[in-house]
């Protein structure tokens, strides 16, 4: 990705130069169109005249709607909140520099309010960890303009790379709890139900917040998942008749409460969710528990737990910024662990059935397939950004990058599933790009993983291929390009019908087929084109 950056003093050493090109101080002249992004990152300079300094201020954001006027509307606009990095009051009432600040930052805030392409970044949540002594260098500012210490270089990258993947809506997907002094303080078996330290007073309010905050962040779509060392009964009991407990049963999408190793558990976990170990965080008070997953299943993410229950707040601010945070939710994230739940509903009812028609027949499957448009566009962007397994191509585009596919002429669908034990919401997605005369080249196919194993890949694909076949298009070409989750789809395009015509020395596969006939569908499936 190019990125263009508009600055007022030298921020190089932090954005570094790689795909990067930079205004001059205070320059908005230039507006480049060949880039793929823009940054705003001017900073409060160190000026003891307060009413200058506010007027100065305030022309920043005439000149970040210039700009933003001149910028193609569908590239993404990232704006660095102003922080004053070193604030001078010569009388206590001066108030004018602060004032030009708030009104900035909210002007910025809007405009992302107000537009997809643009987004916000809270400088000041970087800046806050430092003091003043640290962040500036003043002799290496006043040799080279770099107001913010490039001793904090690597500090700085660590915390905008994971700003980046807010971004991009890219988290981890689950997290995985124990529950004898993690969720509560105390061992369940030995201190019982009224004995464990959950509400009241201290240490068992903190306990009880902790499970406050943990139930928030399930509403924002993170799976919820127990693997405790305990016996089932008297977790059920504790859950029925504790009244402090917050977190009970129908908030955990997946458990395993029994005595089998931890390692174990948790990868029959990643199996029942249909997710990656690299997805999942694994919270455990207990260090030599924590070791082995460390040991056993490295993909799985292990923070320490803290040694006093007052410290569980900060611990879970950790948790979120490092692992879960994302810039914005989508309605599929609200509803995710419904939808994980309801996965297992179905699995306990497939077990009924011998032959696998009968049971899609019993599901009473409904896929409807939609265009992309403003409604669901956040979504798609958000699936190629997340989804690794069934992803033919596991290309990455933003919600501008979307747009701007669309705008050059591509046809984007996406593929709305529910059935009788609940709606999955939008879990699949293509992009078909225009090739020559009459032919068409798929781009982007995937599927979430929590839909797979019933065949509505099959369903989708036949379905929008027919579509093609109406709008008279004759020819598809498509890609497979191998990464190391997406195996599973390796052979999605032979079983389609298509012809391969060459493989690659990296494994890639790349796809020929007439679009002539109609494309049979099993009539297990509710299709509806909308």
């Amino acid at each position: 990705m190019t990125t263009f950056v508009f600055r007022n003093q030298t921020v190089e050493p932090f954005l570094g130069y790689d795909g990067m090109t930079y205004s001059g101080y205070g320059d908005i002249s230039q507006v480049p169109d060949e880039v793929d992004r823009y940054i705003w990152f001017y900073q409060v300079p160190p000026v003891a005249d307060a009413t200058r300094l506010a007027q100065e201020i305030n022309s920043y954001r005439d000149q970040l709607d210039l700009v933003m006027g001149a910028a193609s509307a569908s590239k993404p606009f990232v704006i660095f909140s102003l922080v004053n990095l070193f604030p001078m009051r010569l009388t206590g009432c001066e108030h004018e520099v602060e004032d030009a600040i708030v009104d900035f930052n909210r002007h910025a805030v809007n405009l992302a309010a107000q537009h997809d392409h643009v987004k916000w970044v809270d400088f000041d949540e970087f800046v806050c960890r430092y003091d003043s002594a640290t962040l500036i260098d003043w002799k290496y500012y006043l040799m080279s303009q770099t107001l913010l210490n490039p001793k904090l270089k690597n500090d700085f990258s660590l915390w905008w790379r994971r700003v980046e993947e807010e971004h991009a809506l890219m988290r981890k997907k689950c997290l995985i709890l124990d529950l004898d002094n993690t969720l509560w303080g105390g061992v369940l078996g030995e201190d019982g139900i009224d004995g464990i330290k959950l509400g009241g007073d201290y240490p068992g309010r903190a306990y009880t917040q902790w499970q406050e905050t943990l139930l928030q962040l399930s509403r924002t779509g993170v799976i919820l998942a127990l693997c405790s060392k305990n016996n089932e009964t008297d977790v059920q009991e504790a859950w029925d008749k504790n009244p402090f407990m917050v977190l009970k049963r129908e908030h955990f999408s997946a458990m395993r409460i029994n005595w089998n190793d931890k390692a174990t558990n948790i990868n029959a976990l990643a199996e029942e969710l249909n997710i990656g170990l690299d997805s999942m965080v694994f919270i455990d008070d207990n260090p030599s528990e924590r070791e082995l997953v460390k040991q056993l299943l490295p993909q799985v993410e292990v923070p320490e737990f803290p040694d006093k229950p007052y410290q569980l707040m900060p611990f879970f601010k950790r948790l979120v910024d490092d692992y879960f945070r994302i810039y914005t939710v989508t309605s599929e994230d609200l509803s995710k662990a419904e939808q994980y739940q309801a996965n297992a509903l179905r699995r306990a009812e497939q077990s009924r059935f011998a032959d696998l028609d009968e049971y899609l027949y019993s599901l009473d499957i409904q896929i409807d397939v939609l265009p992309a448009d403003e409604h669901n566009m956040q979504r798609i962007a958000q699936m190629t950004q997340k989804t690794n397994q069934f992803n033919l191509t596991t290309r990455r585009y933003t919600q501008a990058e979307v747009q701007q596919r669309l705008d050059d002429g591509w046809l984007v669908y996406c593929m709305r599933v529910s059935d009788r034990f609940g709606d999955s919401g939008i879990t699949g997605t293509v992009f078909l790009e225009p090739a020559g005369e009459n032919g068409v080249n798929i781009d982007t196919l995937l599927l979430s993983c929590r839909i797979l194993g019933k065949g509505i890949e099959d369903a989708f694909v036949k379905t929008v291929l027919n579509l093609l076949r109406l709008d008279g298009y004759r020819e598809l070409t498509a890609d497979y390009l191998p990464t190391a989750k997406n195996g599973q789809t390796a052979d999605f395009y032979d079983r389609l019908g298509m012809t391969c015509e060459a493989t690659d020395e990296d494994g890639s596969k790349h796809y020929r087929m007439p679009i002539s006939d109609v494309f049979e569908i099993k009539n297990c499936y509710n299709i509806r084109v909308l």
